[in-house]
């Protein structure tokens, strides 16, 4: 989720990728509510509510490990 206030570069970090990208705003303040840290991945339910978090810089994902670790988060998150 991109912080409220660092919306500016969004079309970089999107364009010609397929990427869920959640944009916070100001009026909803969902960084705060639900306690984001800088490079979390916020894993979402079926529902749109948190299920999990993966944070990028205590897992690089120069490490093949911690890339399957995250790919495997994602699936199990859009199970049913």
């Amino acid at each position: 989720m991109n912080e409220a206030g660092y919306e500016s570069t969004n079309d970089l970090m999107t364009t010609g990728r397929v990427l869920p990208w959640l944009q916070d705003r100001v009026d909803v303040d969902v960084w705060r509510s639900w306690a984001v840290t800088y490079r979390d991945v916020i894993l979402l339910d079926a529902d749109g509510r948190p299920a999990g978090v993966y944070n990028l810089t205590l897992h690089d994902l120069s490490d093949p490990a911690n890339q399957a670790t995250l790919k495997q988060l994602l699936k199990d998150a859009r199970a049913p």
